[in-house]
């Protein structure tokens, strides 16, 4: 396929008039295509007046030695290529162009922290399959929604471990989520404020303009060395905005099933008032989430809370073939001029 003209004869390859070529042009004038049914009535118009103004010869002959010839073809030869000079000049004129967009998209970018708590409670069957694999979901799908902002993350059961630091690659997060289960940390129990602890310590030395901490857990403050709401004014005093998602339902759920395949049940509480309160002290919001819709439409609110503007800069290189179609145009109607004083024009018409 041409993509340029390059020498100076290129323009007479035949190409040029191909389908696939034609059909990938974009069109500066494309009105002047429509000139292609006016060339029709022209020389319709150029018959009629010649039928009625142009000078006959009658000459007699026996009807026995009229005879048609087919050299009597050759006087429409010049109208070919007068057509075809009018053609192209009417392509030249519709002023054929490929363009390429080139499209930078770039953003200034959030920092975003994930705190997700792997403890026992989390494979309460409540959600389907159960609370940690639905969090691992939206965790997922959160992160395939972003564009250029930096996301770790921080699991938490009786201790908390930073399972990804801040990173643009997606792919290595999506590689930790699947790989997150309710055994990579050996102390039982559920260490909110160690897990705010951790996140403030990875977000502390970011120069983002944004910061965002999401939390999310299912229980009470029942291990660590560091209380949650000392913790979350740590987080706040580094301009960290919190949110908070207490995910479950209180009481009595489902947990399981026993060596006979009875559905097993425990009780289970969440402290509602302590997530209040740090997503309070961080300037975010909590959200209580007790089926696997009521999460994603959380993430998906959190999602659009915290958009970066996403600004971009288009880059347009325009190449004209005008000038292809025009070359043709000139030669056609040069040997048009050749051949309208030939004897190809004075072939009798009958």
């Amino acid at each position: 396929m041409l993509n340029r003209v390059e020498g100076t004869w290129d323009w007479l390859s035949a190409e040029w008039f191909f389908r696939s070529t034609l059909n990938r042009f974009d069109w500066e004038n494309p009105i002047f295509l429509y000139g292609v049914f006016i060339i029709p009535v022209l020389f319709l118009l150029r018959w009629l007046l010649n039928f009625k103004f142009v000078q006959k010869l009658d000459v007699a002959f026996h009807k026995k030695e009229i005879k048609w010839h087919p050299i009597s073809l050759l006087r429409f030869i010049p109208d070919i290529f007068l057509t075809l000079s009018l053609l192209l000049m009417l392509v030249a004129l519709a002023r054929p162009q490929e363009t390429n967009e080139k499209v930078e998209q770039w953003t200034e970018g959030i920092d975003i922290m994930l705190v997700i708590d792997i403890s026992e409670s989390m494979q309460i069957e409540d959600f389907k399959p159960n609370r940690l694999m639905a969090a691992k979901k939206v965790a997922r799908d959160f992160i395939q929604g972003r564009f250029q902002d930096r996301i770790g993350i921080v699991i938490f059961s009786g201790d908390a471990y930073s399972l990804s630091p801040l990173t643009t690659d997606y792919d290595l997060l999506y590689a930790y989520i699947d790989d997150i289960t309710g055994d990579m940390i050996e102390s039982r129990g559920t260490a909110i404020g160690s897990a705010l602890a951790v996140a403030t310590n990875r977000m502390r030395e970011s120069e983002s303009n944004s910061k965002v901490l999401i939390l999310l857990s299912d229980g009470d403050n029942t291990a660590g060395n560091i209380d949650p709401i000392t913790a979350a004014q740590l987080g706040a005093a580094y301009n960290i905005k919190m949110y908070t998602i207490g995910i479950g339902k209180e009481g009595r759920v489902p947990f399981g099933k026993d060596f006979f395949g009875r559905t097993t049940y425990v009780e289970n509480t969440l402290d509602e008032t302590t997530l209040r309160e740090i997503a309070n002290i961080g300037e975010g919001k909590f959200y209580r989430v007790s089926n696997n819709k009521a999460l994603e439409e959380v993430f998906a609110l959190i999602d659009d809370y915290e958009k970066a503007e996403i600004k971009e800069t288009r880059f347009r290189d325009t190449t004209d073939f005008y000038h292809v179609y025009l070359n043709w145009a000139i030669l056609s109607f040069l040997i048009w001029m050749l051949l309208k004083s030939s004897f190809m024009s004075n072939v009798l018409q009958d």
